[in-house]
């Protein structure tokens, strides 16, 4: 398992920042795209709600339960990646998916 140091790298260098995810959650196409539970908010954005909150959190306050997060958006950003479908991503559901994840394939 990775150590938090390395954890945090690779979650600093996978996700956006906490402004512009915030910003994007608001939006109905961020809203409009993953697994919902009950018809509620989907696992995916309350994930980038999770990601703001971490974000925002001076590294020394960072709790076990954040850096257990971080390692799994990190897992789900390199997963959704490798999965990435051919032609012009600009405006599918593979795209939002990974932005509410704090992810913005096309700033990379």
């Amino acid at each position: 398992m990775a150590d938090d140091e390395e954890t945090w790298k690779e979650f600093s260098d996978a996700v956006t920042t906490p402004g512009e995810l915030a910003k994007w959650l608001e939006t109905e196409e961020s809203k409009s795209v993953g697994q919902k539970s009950g018809g509620g908010e989907s696992t995916g954005h309350a994930s980038g709600r999770r990601i703001v909150e971490v974000t925002r959190t001076k590294k020394a306050d960072l709790e076990q339960a954040d850096y257990e997060h971080m390692r799994k958006v990190v897992g789900y950003v390199h997963r959704h990646l490798a999965q990435r479908p051919s032609g012009d991503v600009q405006d599918t559901h593979w795209r939002y998916s990974l932005m509410n994840w704090g992810h913005d394939p096309l700033k990379e």
